[in-house]
């Protein structure tokens, strides 16, 4: 094998990727399963603020549960190393954490806990972004 033809392996995900991808699914299962709960019951999701950015929780909650399965499709994307998922993630992420601020006068330690962990993929996803060598 030509030194040439080391160089241009392909490399898997970086151990940075594959923290961005357990993120993900953990925020997605969380999200999935709040969402679920806002959907089903209202009553389940306390709301403990009087915000005017939230319009209705269901709404919401469906648009946190669609968030929540991209976001784990797009972590085992991560865990398998496709591009597309690292491109997709920083997008969906940043979707997330502006769909947090729909609910952040109704659960603002919960929201301001998601949009944090969102910060810290889409840091995990975009630093030292460059292709394999």
């Amino acid at each position: 094998m030509a030194a040439t033809d080391r160089t241009r392996e392909v490399r898997g995900p970086t151990s940075w990727v594959i923290f961005a991808g357990v993120m993900m699914v953990l925020v997605g299962f969380l999200n999935f399963f709040y969402g679920l709960a806002a959907i089903v019951n209202d009553e389940v999701v306390v709301v403990g603020g009087h915000g005017a950015i939230i319009a209705d929780l269901t709404a919401w909650g469906w648009v946190t549960l669609i968030l929540a399965v991209i976001l784990v499709l797009t972590g085992f994307g991560l865990f398998a190393g496709a591009t597309w998922a690292r491109v997709v993630g920083v997008g969906i992420v940043l979707l997330n954490a502006i769909e947090q601020v729909w609910i952040f006068p109704a659960a603002p330690l919960w929201a301001f806990i998601v949009i944090l962990l969102d910060v810290i993929i889409i840091y995990n996803l975009t630093a030292r972004w460059s292709d394999p060598v």
